[in-house]
């Protein structure tokens, strides 16, 4: 089916950062962006997604069950996922059954996005092999899903061990709630293929053969697949020269960041950090569109492979929530209709 006719999910992405350098009350920060979540569920968006990183100057969201748990509290629709939890950092039984309440409250609305994680820091810190990440993560996958659909397990892995363990309460959604597998590399889609239900990033054609081939081996159909499109900043404007000189700063700011940690994991997808307000304008990663621009370009980043959930950091980090509100009014009335 043609990108322009296909039916896309569409999803707010939070991280919570707060800067030093524009830093608000983080009370007031969640509280106004839980505000957001809550309009957003009324005016077309069919997903909230959530983003872990610990040890970061700015806050960025540490610990996602309490904030997915919030938002559930607060909302009756959307849907609320992770982008990506980072699974070698919890235990397994824990996060089944912290997911499992937050099933619960939500009345079965979460979905749980699960990754292995770059950071070296947060390796160092919570004392996990940066090696062994991959193998954690598959255990915790196989472990989480069975513990959700009902199984008293006992388990023996490299990593994990314990008897008889049976889960409750259960989860709302059955069989289970859906599980993602976030990435981009070739182990990231056979984890996805083996494990989940989704995935999420924006693969090259080349990882999303491996997707598909790695189901065909395990006898897995194709026909309903997920596959979440996750984007930086995609901000519409009835002033886009305006919007860009109000973000720039906050969009080199976490460019950078993200280019460093990725560059020190010793992957360079994000590219050179950027000096300066130039400098991103020569590089033109970021761009504020018009209405008809930004549904050309979720078109354009949605064209290559099915992809089902297009979601977007919206809200540049260190600018309140208020400030993006006109833009997500604009995008709710005016580009996701075009998708629909």
């Amino acid at each position: 089916m043609a990108a322009a006719k296909r039916r896309l999910s569409f999803g707010l992405w939070y991280d919570f950062r707060n800067p030093l350098r524009w830093r608000q009350p983080f009370d007031r920060l969640y509280n106004e962006t839980i505000d957001q979540i809550a309009w957003a569920e009324n005016n077309g968006f069919d997903y909230v997604w959530l983003s872990e990183h610990h040890f970061i100057d700015d806050g960025y969201s540490p610990a996602l069950m309490p904030t997915a748990a919030a938002i559930a509290a607060r909302t009756k629709r959307i849907r609320i996922s992770t982008a990506v939890l980072l699974m070698p950092f919890h235990n397994p039984i824990r996060m089944a059954e912290d997911a499992a309440t937050v099933d619960v409250i939500s009345g079965g609305r979460f979905e749980l996005g699960v990754g292995t994680g770059y950071k070296l820091e947060e390796f160092d810190a919570f004392q996990i092999p940066f090696k062994e990440r991959g193998r954690r993560t598959d255990e915790s996958l196989e472990i989480i899903r069975r513990l959700w659909e009902g199984e008293t397990l006992s388990f023996e892995g490299r990593h994990f061990k314990f008897k008889n363990v049976k889960l409750t309460p259960e989860p709302i959604q059955k069989p289970r709630p859906r599980l993602w597998v976030g990435g981009f590399t070739p182990a990231a889609a056979r984890r996805a293929a083996r494990y989940a239900d989704g995935f999420v990033g924006w693969p090259e054609k080349a990882v999303w053969d491996i997707y598909t081939s790695e189901l065909a081996k395990l006898g897995k159909s194709a026909d309903n697949l997920r596959l979440a499109r996750m984007a930086f900043p995609v901000i519409p404007s009835r002033d886009p020269e305006k919007t860009w000189n109000e973000a720039a700063d906050h969009i080199i700011y976490q460019h950078n960041l993200y280019s460093r940690w990725y560059r020190e994991a010793g992957d360079d997808r994000m590219g050179p950090e950027v000096r300066d307000r130039a400098h991103l304008r020569e590089l033109g990663t970021f761009k504020v569109y018009d209405v008809d621009g930004c549904i050309k370009a979720i078109r354009e980043a949605t064209a290559d492979l099915p992809y089902t959930d297009f979601f977007s950091f919206f809200l540049p980090p260190g600018l309140p929530p208020r400030w993006l509100q006109p833009h997500l009014e604009l995008f709710a009335s005016k580009v996701i209709p075009a998708f629909r």
